[in-house]
């Protein structure tokens, strides 16, 4: 229990191994899932969920998930559900998963953390961000704390109990959370792109491109580009049509984040118009939208293009570090003996940036060109934890014998 309190999920497995029941109770009668739910830190879960009864409930007759839900945790109420956690299971007040998480919705946050404590103080506020999930605030009152992930949990559960959301609504809940990595902005797009089948979801997510406020014609694009992104089916029924309407509207967006969106889907899009537009794309006054046109650069550079050479060696002398990191990883698709892409990445050796340095030297090696190894031998940690580490497993397994 002190190990779960303290976060160390290292320990939880390390007890679990050695035989402590994952079903142990702390003092109150609180099941050790039930208190890693509480205490919002997913890698303890996901090393409980290994063993631990996925539906015991604690003293207070609710399920890991049910408090999952009420803590507003959207990251551990995913990971419960994928791992068959029971949606019927009802609080002490009959509400089962959905029921609940509506009820956060449309009570808020706020008003109901003021019902529970009774406190009339101001609330503590802080934003949490995952790396495999987005952003979402945490909520603090008294002795109680609650995240912001009710409307992203209500929205990922509706599906699963047959409810089909308007398409305003959805949109309506992820415009009452201004930051676009916020949970709900993923959840509500997603399941817009999950109705792909129904011609009314793209007509209505393109209709959102002329109108005045950023967000709604960032929700628009985002809809859009997942929509082809993730379609399974030969025909790529959308690629065409996104493209017809991307292109002028990139052209003339003045909102970074609609414009990152935006390019994002051309470069993921299989048209060969999207990849014309990139290099030009690569020049945009926001880095991040030079980032994503240079990454995107890849294909258009492996035939040979020109212009998107071009944009790849201009990018390597960026303002910006991660534009000048991703245009080392597109000169690593231009074909042996291209002119100018080798030394390209040599000349980044030198950046002050590691990270660049390290990227060059990895695509070098990858070319066959030691120019770049003593960047790589200057690194002392290559374990999965480094953030380099995938990469250099390439260069490992590209010089490993009959690779």
């Amino acid at each position: 229990m002190a190990a779960i309190r303290n976060g160390d999920a290292r320990a939880v497995e390390q007890l679990l191994d050695a035989g402590v029941d994952p079903d142990a109770t702390d003092e109150h009668g609180t099941p050790a899932l039930c208190l890693a739910v509480d205490t919002f830190d997913l890698s303890v879960v996901d090393t409980l969920l290994r063993s631990a009864r996925l539906d015991r409930a604690g003293a207070d007759g609710r399920t890991p998930l049910l408090r999952a839900i009420d803590n507003g945790a959207y990251d551990i109420t995913n990971a419960l559900i994928g791992h068959g956690a029971r949606l019927w299971a009802k609080d002490a007040e009959g509400r089962d998963a959905l029921a609940l998480a509506r009820y956060w919705h449309e009570t808020g946050t706020v008003t109901e953390l003021r019902r529970r404590t009774g406190r009339p103080d101001p609330v503590g506020r802080r934003t949490v961000r995952s790396v495999e999930f987005g952003a979402c605030e945490e909520l603090s009152l008294g002795n109680l704390t609650v995240r912001t992930g009710h409307a992203a949990i209500l929205t990922s559960l509706e599906p699963r109990y047959g409810v089909t959301t308007p398409f305003d609504e959805l949109l309506a809940r992820a415009l009452a959370e201004p930051d676009v990595t916020h949970d709900v902005w993923f959840t509500t797009t997603d399941v817009l792109r999950q109705r792909h089948d129904d011609p009314a979801v793209w007509a209505a997510a393109a209709a959102l491109r002329d109108r005045p406020d950023p967000l709604e014609r960032y929700f628009g694009a985002e809809v859009l580009c997942t929509t082809n992104l993730f379609d399974e089916s030969d025909e790529a029924p959308f690629d065409g049509p996104l493209v017809d309407l991307f292109l002028p509207w990139v052209a003339r967006e003045p909102d970074p984040r609609v414009a990152w969106s935006l390019t994002a889907g051309l470069t993921d899009a299989l048209d060969p118009r999207a990849g014309e537009s990139l290099p030009a794309l690569t020049r945009h006054l926001d880095a991040e939208v030079r980032q994503r046109a240079v990454s995107g650069l890849g294909r258009a550079l492996e035939m040979g293009n020109p212009e998107a050479l071009a944009a790849a060696l201009e990018r390597t002398g960026d303002e910006d570090a991660a534009v000048r990191r991703a245009a080392c990883g597109a000169l690593a698709f231009a074909p042996p003996g291209t002119a100018g892409a080798s030394d390209a990445l040599a000349a980044c050796l030198g950046d002050a940036d590691e990270s660049v340095r390290v990227e060059a030297a990895a695509r070098l090696a990858l070319r066959d060109d030691p120019r770049g190894d003593d960047v790589l031998n200057t690194l002392r940690s290559t374990t999965e934890e480094s953030p380099y580490h995938w990469l250099l497993d390439d260069v490992y397994r590209h010089r490993s014998p009959g690779h």
